[in-house]
This record gives structure tokens, sequence and C-alpha cells, in this order.
């Protein structure tokens, strides 16, 4: 075949080669070609050995074959398409091929989950869906590694309350302390994981990531992270303590009596022995606006904000308060998040609902009157409150949340002594 009728038949040829790819290089099935030139119409002619007249054609690819094999222009249409297009892909087989690894790969991870104790987990089903893109993205013989430590990782979490640096964990399941850094698909396959356990949205900043973390116990480091408190005087001691911990001590008095509010670090918790006087109750709210509008008004009482679902920090200082004697009592929103945060915050630290009963919710709902059409309606899974079994069910029925900052002048006068 001359290089002018190859010429002429290019169009045919791509069609044909990407006719051959989707049948998984058989020739088999039907090709159209329209807008035949004079050129092509003469070229096709000869390939086919009949007249093609119109500007459009129909090749059968099976005809096709048979008669360049008859003609010896080749042996046969795939090896006639591939001298003139280069390799043709296989496409069916590919995907055939990427289908066994997918099965392949999940189920070396269900053995995993298995072998871990994980199996039975209820997100993970849901997490081995959420993390194919990721999977698929991987190198075959790397696949394997990252869901063995992510697994491995995951099962090492922290558990009732105990903690572990981020390093540390990394270092121990993948050898490498940087393993767990954001943007390592180990951090991504473990995080979608907590995410799923805690039921919260995937994190997608820097700084949600962290918290995440530090939700469950793992530390990413002890200065970046704060917890905002208020009100917050460390009793003195007759024993000496070194200059840095007395300073931040007396800092923290001297703020609170000057009506400032103090943020710490998970490093300035270790450093202070007590942080309250047996007895003395330490407000929790979710929101800095609450805490912002007490000292707005003058209050006195002593405050910790969680500022959304707590991180390590927050929850170290609560246990701390709590195994100090000081009362805690905590409120939040009243919508799902909020209530499953509540239900960490009271197994955590003992903490008592403050304005959290199913009568508070029906008493906010009716503060609203006319408006409460205009307040945010619930959404995602309810969530049973462990201190009011009715507050669900009538949160369900009223189908409306209430964030903190709709009863600011209720809270604010319980914290205005």
């Amino acid at each position: 075949m001359s290089a002018a009728a190859d010429h002429d038949l290019a169009r045919l040829w791509d069609l044909v080669a990407r006719r051959l790819e989707r049948n998984g290089l058989s020739p088999q099935g039907i090709v159209s070609i329209g807008e035949l030139t004079r050129s092509e119409r003469f070229a096709l002619a000869g390939l086919l050995s009949r007249p093609v007249t119109r500007e459009a054609a129909r090749v059968d690819l099976a005809v096709l074959d048979r008669r360049i094999r008859e003609a010896g222009l080749s042996s046969g249409l795939v090896a006639m398409v591939e001298e003139r297009s280069g390799p043709l892909v296989n496409r069916p087989a590919l995907r055939d091929t990427a289908a066994q690894r997918r099965r392949a790969l999940y189920g070396f991870a269900r053995s995993e989950l298995v072998s871990r104790g994980l199996a039975s987990e209820p997100w993970v089903e849901e997490w081995l869906s959420a993390i194919r893109p990721v999977i698929s993205r991987l190198a075959a013989d790397r696949a394997p590694r990252e869901l063995e430590y992510a697994i491995g990782c995951i099962a090492r979490l922290p558990r009732n309350g105990s903690r572990r640096g981020r390093t540390e964990l990394a270092s121990q399941v993948a050898g490498n302390a940087h393993a767990l850094d954001d943007g390592t698909v180990m951090s991504t396959l473990v995080l979608r994981a907590i995410a799923l356990q805690c039921r919260v949205e995937v994190p997608r900043s820097s700084a949600s990531r962290r918290a995440l973390w530090e939700s469950i116990g793992v530390t990413c480091d002890e200065v970046s992270t704060t917890v905002l408190t208020y009100g917050l005087r460390p009793p003195g001691t007759e024993v000496a303590r070194p200059r840095d911990v007395e300073t931040i001590a007396a800092t923290m008095r001297d703020r609170s009596d000057a009506g400032c509010e103090t943020h710490l670090t998970l490093r300035d918790l270790k450093r202070i022995d007590r942080f309250a006087e047996p007895g003395q109750v330490v407000w929790i709210t979710e929101n800095p606006r609450v805490l912002e509008a007490a000292m707005d008004a003058g209050s006195l009482a002593a405050m910790v904000c969680t500022a959304g679902n707590p991180t390590i920090t927050v929850t170290t200082l609560l246990e701390r308060l709590a195994s100090c004697g000081a009362s805690l009592a905590y409120h939040g929103d009243f919508d799902w998040p909020g209530i499953a945060i509540a239900n960490r915050v009271a197994a955590s630290c003992g903490a008592r609902p403050w304005r959290m009963s199913s009568s508070d919710y029906e008493e906010a709902l009716a503060a609203a009157g006319a408006l409460v059409a205009d307040l945010p309606r619930l959404e995602g899974p309810p969530v049973e409150a462990s201190w009011d079994p009715s507050l669900g069910p009538a949160m369900e029925r009223a189908g409306r949340a209430v964030h903190e900052e709709a009863m600011l002048e209720t809270l604010v006068g319980d914290l205005v002594v």
C-alpha cells in the first residue's frame, strides 16, 4: 500500500484503532466514516476492493480483517493498525486487570482488619469505599504496604483517654517518624477512618486535621494548639515551684483579675499542678462567643471554651480540672454534632449538663417565637444525649437546631453573679 493511500486512510485507521481497543483487539463490529474526500474514497475503495461512491461509508471490521489477510497486506487488521498507529491497548483486559488488583487489595485490607480486630467496626465498609480513589492512584507494589501501615496505625490509636505522639505512632507503625505528616498517604487513610469513627467531616485544612488528631488523643506537638480560658486562677502553694511555672500561674491570675482571656498550650498545662480549688465551678462552652459575651458582661466565672470538637489540649485541661475536684458544667449547641461533643465531654471529665435538657431546648424554641422557622434545620443522623434520653426525640420532633448564640442572654445570666 502506497504512502499516499496510507495518508488518505489516516482517519479510518484512527477510528478502527479506537474500536479495536474497545473490542479487546478483536476485529468485530462496524465503524462509520463520513465527509469522505475524493482521494479518501479512492483509497478506501482500493482497500476494500469495492467501489465507494458516497461521502460516507460503513466498514465491517471482520470483512476488513479478512481482506487484509487475503491480500497479503499484513497478518491481520490489528497488526496493520499497529504498524501505522503504534501499539494498541486492550482496554477490557486493562479493566479486568485493574478490577482483579482492586479485589486483591481489598481482600488484603479485609484480612488485615480481621487480624487487628477491626473488621466488625461500623465504619469499616464506608472507609473501604472512601479510600478507593487514594489507593487506586498508588503503584501496585506500594498500595498493600500503605494499607498495612494505615490499618496498623488505626489499631494503635489511643483508647480510654490515653495519649500518643504522632511522630512516635508513625515510627512504631511505619519505621518513619514523618509517615503521618500532613499530605502523606498514610495520614490521609488514617484521618478518613478517624473522621468516620467520630462522625465528623473529613478535615480539609491543616488546622482541622491537627484538631482531629488531637481530639482522639494523638499529639501533633505541645505548643501550636491552645485552649481558650477565662477566669482561671491557679491556686498558690507553699511549696517552691520552678520560676517558669509560678510565672505562668501568676500571669493567669493577673489576666483573670483584669478580665482578660488566656490561651494555654499543652506545655503550659503540663507545667502547672492545679488549676482550681476543690468544688469550684468551671463553666464550659462550645462557642467562643459565649465566653466573649460573659467577659463583656463583667462575669467573674471561671470558663473554658472547647471551640467546637475538643482537641487534646482542651480535654487535657478539663481532665486536670476534674482531678483537682472542680465541678464542671457544660453547654453546647443543640444540634447532632453538638450533642455528640457533649457526650464526649461528659464521658471524659464527668461534666454535668448546663441548660442542656429537653425542657431547656423547648424553652429556647419558645423564646424564638415566630422566628423559630429561621433556625437552622437539623442535619445528619440523630444522636442520643447520654444525660437526657428525651432530648433527642424532642429535637427530632422540632427538626431545628438551637446554637449557643441564640441562648446568649440566658447563658450569660447564669455566669454573671
